[in-house]
């Protein structure tokens, strides 16, 4: 087991090793314990019920924080054409193809959420390798994949906050929230969003409990464990 910090211990040491807190009293502490120089991203953790190795049980959709990540989104758009005209009116950090494609190949990745129009799937296929396992491959199930008129959307939603979740091999699935620094309305709000957004996309052939655990944490901070009920009862106002 790693060695823990002072810091972390004293962090720790605020949290109830049993019982379980509100989100309001979560996301209090998540900002109280985190004491490192820089701004810590909050998470969310959900524990599902879901069995990751049926196709039936995947989890996987899009969120939008009404309060954005706290962090600059650069977003790289492959398109052509109109298309590409339009992703750049619409304030894309990076737009292309052939040569976007082949800068790619060579490794780079300085991006955030990559969209793409459906004329240049062929073409950004090879690319599945690296960017599907950094969570960046274009995908019409959450959004990436749109016709030309619909770039300057796509575009603004990922600038302003856009996150994707989906269900790991562990049947967890972890969700950025926003940063320490944000208020505690800001981070609430956030959370309210990620959770409605999530239990909504339950499977079908998901059976039983959905939704087990829930835990928040900062990035270098511990986990504090939410309680279920009041946690799954959020909604956006």
């Amino acid at each position: 087991m790693a060695k823990r910090s002072n810091r972390y211990k004293e962090a720790e040491s605020k949290i109830a090793e049993e019982g379980s807190y509100s989100p309001e009293d979560a996301v209090r502490l998540v900002r109280e314990t985190a004491k490192t120089k820089f701004d810590e991203t909050v998470e969310i953790h959900l524990r599902t019920g879901a069995d990751p190795r049926h196709a039936e049980q995947q989890v996987r959709g899009v969120v939008v924080l009404p309060n954005g990540r706290g962090k600059e989104i650069k977003v790289v758009v492959f398109a052509s054409s109109d298309g590409a005209i339009m992703a750049r009116e619409a304030g894309a950090d990076f737009v292309g193809d052939d040569e976007l494609i082949a800068e790619i190949e060579k490794g780079w990745t300085g991006f955030d959420v990559a969209i793409a129009t459906p004329d240049v799937m062929g073409k950004i296929g090879k690319l599945g390798r690296l960017l599907g396992r950094k969570g960046l491959m274009p995908n019409p199930r959450t959004g990436t994949v749109v016709q030309a008129q619909d770039i300057p959307r796509a575009i603004v939603e990922a600038k302003k906050g856009r996150v994707e979740f989906r269900l790991d091999r562990t049947a967890i699935i972890h969700v950025p929230v926003g940063k320490v620094s944000f208020t505690q309305e800001q981070l609430l709000e956030n959370l309210s969003s990620t959770v409605e957004t999530i239990v909504r996309a339950r499977p079908s052939g998901v059976k039983g409990q959905f939704i087990k655990s829930a835990f928040l944490t900062s990035t270098m901070g511990p986990s504090i464990r939410l309680d279920l009920p009041a946690t799954l009862a959020l909604k956006v106002e």
